[in-house]
């Protein structure tokens, strides 16, 4: 039972867990001395990342996490109890009772308190970046042999960072004032049961009471503030199950064979113009009637635009412009992520990128390739889309871009039909980073590339139209070192039945084409 009282030999094991101690404690007297003394402890939110895992790691053990709970909640009430009107304290006492729901599993709540931790350490302030940050010792803590012996034994062949996902999803979905102030009094109840002997010893009686008189005296207190701390709280866990979902998703889907990738070249425009007219029912991404998002026109911007470029933005082509139904300038500035949508023929590093809200959007639509089709604009000859790079701003650095909603879409070709891709999505253009090297290779009538004979980018411009079409694009090496990737979106890189029928691409084993980390 979480609430039992340790025997002396269970709570020696704990305490010499806590501390590090292992020298042989007989007297149960100073055990209990020592139980006092590592729940009226400091609780220390500048640790080491070394000693956050380790906290962690040891709360799975059986009365340590009892003995962590209770410091934490001890010194939580210590601080409120210095100023309690400081909303952010209430936030960490939160997080702290959430520890204590008891549906929480030991491995869920070790990595909570390491979410948790780099949250309380943000004072509310970069919560994205704190979770983001905290990712990494998840990671550690998770790959530890005490806890890769735990998830053999209790959790196999489960994907356990989906697993971790759901678990919290459930917590963040029971989520109360009422379930935080019932966690605070089962609180209340295991530090009466952890000091409960040691009430007893010379010395410790006036100590322990002090200490119970504070956390009731914040707990008399704690109906309101808990209940404000509810939407901190709930953003603070979506963020910790987007992150979760997020990592699961980048281990799951990373290239690493390109001997395995489905891909059958970019389709020439006039052969995707073909299919969009004749395709029935027409795909869903393609829109019929009036275009919701118009295009702005170069005209009206150029001036403003140019003198945005002089002050280190990117400079803007017409047709970067035209493919805004809304535009403004902004600096990004770092940890920050950015995503792009690309496929083997396209480069890793580009001009247009979305950032990581959107691509969740995307991600989370119920046909995720349809929708960034539609809502981006990305017409299937300019993108065959199937992969994703991750655009890393570190911390302390911000790069200048251009955003807002694409705008609709229409070729000369498909007017008549009224055929559109909607836009409305935002969309980001920057270009502070090192372009790809792309080579162009010979394919044979069977998909067969040809290794020997690439050609450069000028090289092949300078082809006929014919000559061009018997060499496929494919992305041979990704130099910009903030990029992550490429990634599967698990879409596939086709938009038309028609497609599978086309051979499939064997491509070359190249850095451009596996993760590059």
């Amino acid at each position: 039972m979480a609430n039992s009282i340790p025997n002396a030999t269970q709570a020696r094991d704990a305490l010499a867990w806590m501390t590090g101690e292992q020298k042989d404690i007989q007297e149960e007297k100073s055990i209990w001395e020592w139980m006092v003394e590592a729940i009226e402890g400091d609780f220390n939110d500048n640790r080491s990342t070394g000693q956050i895992v380790f906290d962690a790691a040891i709360s799975m053990i059986p009365f340590v996490d009892q003995i962590c709970d209770v410091r934490d909640l001890v010194a939580n009430c210590k601080k409120l109890n210095e100023d309690i009107s400081d909303q952010w304290a209430w936030v960490a006492l939160a997080l702290t009772l959430i520890g204590l729901f008891p549906s929480l599993g030991s491995l869920v709540k070790g990595v909570l308190k390491i979410f948790f931790l780099f949250v309380r350490r943000s004072g509310g302030k970069a919560v994205v970046k704190a979770v983001d940050s905290a990712m990494t010792w998840v990671i550690t803590f998770l790959r530890k042999k005490q806890v890769q012996d735990y998830i053999k034994k209790y959790l196999p062949n489960v994907d356990i960072l989906v697993y971790l996902k759901n678990e919290i999803i459930k917590v963040k979905n029971k989520l109360s004032a009422k379930e935080l102030l019932a966690a605070f009094d089962r609180g209340i109840q295991l530090l009466d049961n952890l000091t409960n002997k040691a009430k007893y010893i010379p010395g410790l009686k006036d100590k322990i009471r002090n200490t119970v008189a504070i956390v009731r005296k914040i707990r008399n207190a704690a109906d309101a503030p808990l209940a404000k701390a509810l939407a901190p709280l709930n953003d603070a866990l979506a963020r910790v199950i987007y992150r979760l979902d997020i990592e699961s998703y980048l281990q799951r889907t990373a290239v690493r064979n390109t001997t395995n990738v489905h891909f059958r070249g970019t389709l020439p425009e006039a052969r995707a113009i073909t299919l969009m007219r004749t395709k029935k029912p027409r795909p869903t991404w393609l829109s019929k009637g009036s275009m919701k998002n118009k295009p702005l026109r170069p005209s009206d911007y150029r001036s403003d635009i140019d003198k945005k470029v002089k002050e280190g933005y990117p400079s803007l082509a017409d047709y970067n412009i035209e493919s805004f139904s809304k535009i403004s300038a902004d600096i990004i500035s770092g940890p920050a992520r950015l995503y792009r949508v690309t496929s083997p023929a396209n480069g890793a590093f580009g001009e247009c990128w979305v950032t990581e809200e959107v691509f969740v959007k995307i991600k989370n639509s119920p046909d995720p390739k349809a929708a960034w089709r539609k809502y981006l604009a990305v017409w299937p000859d300019w993108n065959a889309n199937g992969q994703f790079v991750i655009y890393d701003i570190p911390a302390g650095q911000s790069i200048k871009v251009w955003r807002g909603p694409a705008s609709s879409q229409t070729k000369d070709a498909l007017r008549k039909e009224t055929y559109h891709l909607e836009g409305g999505w935002e969309q980001i253009i920057f270009r502070k980073g090192e372009y790809d090297d792309t080579f162009y290779y010979p394919i044979d009538s069977y998909g067969r590339l040809s290794l020997k004979s690439p050609k450069s980018r000028d090289a092949y411009n300078s082809l006929s139209p014919a000559e061009k079409a018997k060499y496929q694009a494919v992305r041979s090496k990704i130099k910009e070192p903030n990029l992550h990737g490429p990634y599967d979106t698990n879409w596939g890189m086709t938009d038309f039945d028609e497609q599978l029928k086309d051979v499939r691409i064997g491509l070359p084993n190249i850095s451009g084409q596996v993760i590059n980390r």
